[in-house]
């Protein structure tokens, strides 16, 4: 099925985020790919890995969904941890980085329009 794969997807998607933020924050190829100096990165070590675990959150109720099934009994957990990727993405968007609307909310929007189709 579409939407299990595009959850896949989301799934590996915020893995790395969360690992990038918990575990690699201060790394030359993370702070390239966030646009952040070291200075920047040694200050906001904390608050990245606070961030990266609640994007660890989001891996964890979209495996949950896949467990449960989806299409089926998971299908309500995924409607909910996708919408709130794309509540995330639109925020982290209007906020911080016009990219983050392509990397979080579009793959999470997708993934939902094909979880609630059925596709």
């Amino acid at each position: 099925m579409i939407g299990q794969v595009l959850i896949g997807v989301v799934v590996l998607i915020h893995i790395a985020i969360a690992l990038a933020e918990m575990l690699f924050w201060e790394t030359p190829l993370v702070r390239r790919v966030f646009g952040t100096s070291a200075d920047f990165a040694a200050n906001t070590r904390v608050l990245a890995a606070n961030q990266g675990l609640y994007n660890g959150f989001l891996v964890a109720g979209l495996i949950w969904s896949l467990l449960q099934g989806v299409p089926g009994d998971g299908a309500t957990i995924a409607h909910f941890f996708l919408a709130c990727v794309i509540v995330a993405g639109l925020y982290g968007a209007a906020t911080a980085s016009s990219r983050i609307l392509y990397v979080q909310a579009l793959p999470a929007g997708l993934a939902l329009v094909a979880v609630l189709t059925g596709i």
